[in-house]
């Protein structure tokens, strides 16, 4: 069950997805319950507080405070937690592109939190990345 960790066919192979939706993040103190209807697609807990990634309508809907509206692009291939330099090209590459970028490793796949208005952009340039590592 261990991912890959080859770097060229890592970005060789990777086919990122654009999800529908946009997500922001927001902010719990450290005990506080997560509402109900909230769904977060992630939720880290630090010593200042609870951070979630979540649908900016589910936040809306909780009357929550909200920063950072992003889409998110999942890379589809089932990279292990140990690869190295997988997210550091891909962030590079968005970089050159000037898009800031918030990655999160997951057990099967890396998601990419990219700014809302610049999403389709940044699918082009991974798309492209990938193609360029199968030549």
């Amino acid at each position: 069950m261990a991912g890959e960790t080859d770097l060229k066919q890592l970005l060789a192979a990777m086919t990122p997805e654009l999800l529908a939706g946009v997500h922001v993040f927001t902010t719990l103190p450290p005990d506080a319950p997560v509402p109900d209807r909230l769904h977060p697609v992630m939720l880290f807990r630090e010593r200042e507080g609870m951070t979630l990634i979540v649908l900016e309508d589910h936040a809306k809907a909780a009357g929550l405070k909200t920063v950072f509206r992003c889409r998110m692009l999942t890379l589809n291939i089932h990279s292990s937690l140990e690869a190295v330099g997988f997210l550091a090209a891909i962030t590079a590459r968005l970089a050159t592109a000037g898009i800031g970028v918030n990655p999160v490793s997951a057990f099967y796949h890396d998601h990419l939190f990219v700014p809302a208005d610049r999403a389709e952009e940044a699918l082009e340039l991974l798309l492209d990345l990938a193609e360029e590592n199968r030549l």
